[in-house]
């Protein structure tokens, strides 16, 4: 706990260096708050159901296509993720899960509970049937939904997954990375300090993506990245959701994937720090007729792929 103490004092010793130089600093913090909320305002629509309430937005026109966002995402972060496939003629649909943003934490704010509010939102959307996408944790709640409700899943793409793989530990945190999740992540101005004073260890610690693959990228690709950090503030509507996630993508369990009769996809980096490679593997190996991608390098964010990788789901939801 040395370790753990010493590296949170001394982001804490940072913020208060930041805090302490007065005004300045607090006007650029209290701005860059305000963008944040700014960026969620109306953009989001609220349904009602047996979970309480659930958050979603739209983007696009044609047929509708399920985002699920990941770990430290929302709504926002699903419609980001997915607007390749809204430009392509898809229309996205994207949920805030148990936690995030506007939508409520229910009592009970297991997989199985969030694939069903899922489709509750589809009752309300009166969306018959579609393809699912999930990214990291998402994809947990992806193949819940495919399992559940099978006739309402046309096609499932896994993304990142942060799933089960069979005689693998438990993906545990770093020491950095506990005391980040225990402090950083309650708070919108820890959080803000931490990527104004330690970018390069809030990419590797909650992107999972070697710091280094991100310099060397193109600054398309070094913008995208930094916005997917920056796009975490507010941190504080969004804790409860990233600490169930902690919880539930730390530790995966077991699902009957070799069950799911739609058309699967799924899709990971092989130097992705949380072993998401293994785990797209292990979904590739046992849903029948399972495809597989797994990029040589990009982190857990897939750096220098996204554009290939848009491109290769929309062309399999197409043939579907």
């Amino acid at each position: 706990m040395r370790l753990t103490r010493r590296r949170w004092l001394w982001l804490s010793a940072g913020a208060a260096v930041l805090a302490g130089t007065g005004g300045a600093v607090y006007a650029a913090y209290a701005s860059e708050l305000a963008r944040a909320r700014a960026r969620l305002e109306g953009r989001s629509l609220l349904v009602n159901g047996r979970f309480g309430q659930m958050e979603y937005a739209i983007a696009g026109d044609g047929q509708p296509v399920l985002m699920i966002h990941g770990t430290g995402g929302g709504f926002d972060q699903g419609l980001a993720f997915a607007q390749p496939l809204a430009d392509a003629g898809w229309k996205v649909i994207a949920p805030s899960r148990f936690g995030y943003l506007r939508s409520s934490f229910p009592e009970d704010p297991s997989l199985e509970n969030q694939a069903d509010a899922l489709a509750e939102l589809l009752d309300e959307l009166k969306i018959e049937r579609l393809p699912v996408l999930g990214g990291s944790a998402g994809a947990l709640t992806a193949l819940q939904f495919a399992i559940r409700h099978p006739a309402r899943c046309s096609a499932v793409a896994a993304i990142v997954p942060a799933t089960y793989v069979p005689g693998r530990d438990p993906v545990r945190p770093t020491r950095l990375g506990a005391t980040i999740m225990a402090y950083g992540l309650q708070s919108d101005f820890l959080f803000w300090a931490g990527m104004r004073i330690a970018e390069d260890q809030m990419i590797a610690t909650l992107l999972a993506t070697d710091p280094e693959i991100v310099r060397g990228a193109s600054p398309q690709e070094q913008a995208r990245v930094r916005k997917i950090l920056r796009d975490i503030l507010p941190v504080s509507t969004r804790s409860q959701g990233l600490l169930n996630d902690a919880r539930q993508a730390g530790s995966p369990q077991p699902m009957p994937i070799e069950t799911i009769a739609a058309p699967t996809l799924a899709i990971s980096v092989e130097d992705d720090r949380f072993g998401t490679a293994a785990a797209a593997r292990h979904i590739a190996a046992t849903v029948p007729g399972a495809q597989l991608i797994v990029y040589p390098s990009g982190g857990h964010v897939w750096v220098g792929h996204d554009q290939e990788m848009w491109v290769e789901i929309d062309s399999f939801l197409k043939r579907r």
